[in-house]
């Protein structure tokens, strides 16, 4: 079986005045089916560009990214958007949730453009929240939640669409070490028990061993030997 996402010799650079500062080079890499993935490096390492690139969020100078066969590098803008929304979930360290909206009305925002009734919204959302263990807080504003369980509506929100792949920027970046654990531990069922594909950029080492696999990047290239490469993220 082929892997959900195959990158092929991914190139991406920036412009900084004058200068073309290379982010990520020749880079190659197979992320399998109900994979969960951590990518960690120090900052300016390329893994932030990496997950934006593989969500696409932004456009490679050179090589291809394949996700179920799908180049998104050759998609148009339009074309993106609409492959954005039928299959990127997205967890951010941050919650981004609406503070006017419910929990309910906050995972319900991905199904308002879908062709799903009132009804099935509903249904699908009950079901996302009841995922994430918060069916009873489905009426309840953002402020009326702690930052754990914030970060449970996002996910809520990010698997209500049921996407082919949940990208995660440093979701636990924002919360007390409890909060971290129920929110890794439900990342983790999502993809050994649901079965999705997690790739998460992760300066935590004890998240990034939630994973499992952990990819290491430096100066825009895969690296080993993370002990000496990466004291920070140790």
């Amino acid at each position: 079986m082929a892997p959900v996402i195959e990158i092929k010799d991914l190139t991406k650079s920036y412009r900084r005045g004058s200068q073309s500062i290379v982010v990520l080079e020749n880079l190659s890499l197979d992320i399998e089916e109900s994979e969960f993935l951590a990518l960690m490096g120090p900052s300016g390492s390329g893994k932030s560009t990496l997950l934006n690139l593989i969500a696409g969020l932004d456009k490679a100078d050179s090589g291809s990214i394949r996700v179920r066969g799908t180049d998104i590098s050759s998609l148009s803008e339009n074309g993106l958007a609409k492959w954005r929304a039928e299959n990127v979930g997205f967890i951010f360290q941050f919650y981004n949730l609406i503070p006017v909206l419910t929990a309910f009305e906050n995972v319900e925002l991905p199904l308002i453009l879908t062709n799903l009734s009132r009804k099935e919204r509903k249904e699908h959302v009950t079901t996302a929240l009841r995922l994430v263990n918060l069916e009873d807080r489905m009426e309840h504003y953002p402020r009326q939640l702690s930052g754990g369980q914030q970060q449970r509506v996002a996910i809520a929100r990010a698997v209500v669409t049921d996407p082919t792949i949940l990208v995660a920027d440093e979701p636990t970046g924002d919360l007390d070490r409890r909060s971290a654990e129920e929110v890794l531990g439900l990342m983790e069922k999502l993809s050994s028990v649901i079965g999705k594909t997690v790739v998460m950029v992760t300066h935590d080492p004890r998240a990034a061993k939630k994973a499992g696999n952990i990819k290491y990047l430096e100066k825009g290239v895969l690296a080993n030997a993370p002990q000496a490469s990466f004291p920070e993220c140790i």
